[in-house]
């Protein structure tokens, strides 16, 4: 009997503890076992890309923050600065600062409601390059966990592609937003690099002399800096074209024809000799002085020097080493890839002229289009009369920029014509091909994307037309859709290398 006494007596304590734990509460008052709802937030200004993930924030609960910023350009993560987050109403509020990220890209502030209520969550990031200030509107202080659950429910899959910014990070990635331009009609073609005016120049022979390469190994294609000296022309030791003596001859002429030109001067303001005769003196003194300047310019110890007009390459070499030239001959060109003109040509049935002809396109030795435009360049001249020796219309642009393609080398070029329309477009880049049938990578916050088939229309160099598919503002993937859509397929999301 005294057994089975002790033996209800536990089995009764039992059921306390289980009545109590069925009712066990949080701090704030609410069931113990629900899990506070986690909100995430997905902002994009002119620099910054902003992923923050955190809890629904309670009064009285610390709630921290993992806020992934990410420049823009070149989608690196944001490696050193600081991030205030502020949490205000009223004008007032509560903010916390963290003075570098916990690792690249991500920075953990946290903040603890005081009352319940709609807030502006601000954060503000501070680096050595820029300062960005990102706002969320709208933000809810609950009392308790309770509230928080009734008003935001608990997360679904919504069967998003998930790639994590870590992962993004790492590779080549890209994203634009997609935007409301001007889209025009294009005619398809190619082009030929030819060299613009001024983009080469040919160095002749000032002098007769010996030639004297100052340059080790100098080549076509070498590289050259303006003013450096390229080679010398040396005539020490011949007997006849001897610079050294041309240049003394010069000298004693011009020191001659200067005192010459002093003393008639004197003469000449004292009203002594005639107006003719101080001029002629003053024209022998001039000539002289040209003779002399011409020949000792660009001299060092005794022989004339060929230096380079400016920054670019050797585009040819027309002595050799040791050659005895005679003044005027051509010795060396140099080019610039800095400049160059673009060549075309297109069938008359288009009517292309300088009235419809609206701006052109060229691929690069990479493969990306950029405007002709975008430099500064335009377009030069479009050619009115064909013939049978001439049946194509030429159309000539000037590109302001360096072009890394040998010239006479081809590349495609697209020529916009008439009146434009506004659309939507995106970067070319952006697409996704399958069987002629298109899609996009767009993403949907910091690490959701979702794959959506768009219809396309014209293409405008580095930009295509979306008739059908995206919104203005959405943002996609143009670089590193790929990478995403293999994400898709894997059939497994990657765990997360911070704390969420």
């Amino acid at each position: 009997m005294k057994y089975i006494i002790i033996v209800l007596a536990f089995l009764a304590m039992s059921c306390n503890n289980k009545a109590e734990d069925a009712h066990a509460h949080n701090a704030d008052g609410s069931h113990m076992g629900e899990e506070i709802p986690q909100l995430s937030h997905t902002i994009w200004t002119h620099k910054t890309e902003l992923f923050v993930e955190f809890p629904a924030l309670i009064v009285g609960n610390p709630s921290k923050f993992v806020a992934h910023f990410t420049v823009l350009d070149k989608h690196q993560p944001v490696r050193e600065g600081s991030v205030t987050v502020s949490l205000i109403k009223d004008s007032q509020g509560i903010r916390n600062t963290v003075d570098e990220p916990s690792s690249p890209g991500i920075f953990s502030p946290a903040i603890q409601p005081k009352e319940t209520g709609n807030y502006q969550l601000v954060f503000e990031l501070k680096t050595s390059d820029y300062f960005d200030k990102i706002t969320i509107d709208d933000v809810t202080v609950y009392a308790n966990a309770d509230d928080a659950i009734k008003a935001l429910g608990t997360a679904e899959d919504d069967g998003s592609i998930s790639f994590l910014k870590e992962q993004a990070w790492k590779i080549d990635f890209q994203t634009a937003p997609v935007i409301s331009g001007k889209i025009y009609d294009v005619i398809n073609t190619s082009g030929v690099w030819m060299p613009s005016p001024g983009s080469t120049k040919s160095l002749a022979a000032k002098s007769n002399g010996v030639v004297d390469f100052k340059v080790n190994n100098l080549t076509e294609g070498t590289e050259v800096k303006q003013g450096q000296l390229l080679m010398s022309l040396n005539s020490q030791g011949l007997t006849s074209n001897n610079l050294s003596t041309d240049i003394a001859s010069a000298k004693a002429t011009f020191q001659q024809a200067k005192s010459e030109y002093e003393r008639k001067k004197e003469l000449y303001e004292s009203k002594i000799v005639p107006k003719s005769e101080f001029e002629k003196v003053e024209s022998n003194f001039e000539i002289a002085k040209a003779n002399y300047q011409s020949l000792v310019s660009g001299v060092s110890g005794g022989s004339k020097q060929i230096r380079a007009p400016f920054d670019g390459f050797i585009k040819s070499i027309t002595v050799s080493n040791g050659d005895y030239v005679d003044q005027g001959v051509a010795l060396v060109t140099v080019g610039t890839q800095q400049s160059r003109v673009l060549k075309t040509q297109i069938a008359p049935s288009y009517g292309i002229t300088m009235g419809n002809a609206q701006g052109i396109w060229y691929q690069t030795k990479n493969g990306q289009w950029r405007n002709v435009a975008t430099s500064g360049g335009s377009i030069l001249s479009i050619a009115k009369d064909v013939d049978n020796n001439r049946p194509l219309i030429s159309v000539f642009a000037k590109v302001n920029e360096d072009v890394d393609m040998p010239e006479g080398s081809l590349t495609q070029v697209q020529i916009a014509m008439g009146n434009a329309t506004q659309n939507r477009m995106i970067p070319v880049n952006a697409l996704l091909e399958d069987y002629g049938s298109y899609s996009v990578m767009v993403q949907l916050s910091g690490e959701s994307f979702e794959r959506r088939p768009v219809k396309i229309g014209k293409r405008n160099g580095e930009n295509v037309e979306i008739l059908e598919g995206l919104q203005i503002g959405e943002v996609v993937v143009t670089t590193g859709a790929y990478q995403v859509k293999m994400a898709s397929m894997s059939g497994s999301t990657p765990s997360h290398g911070h704390e969420h």
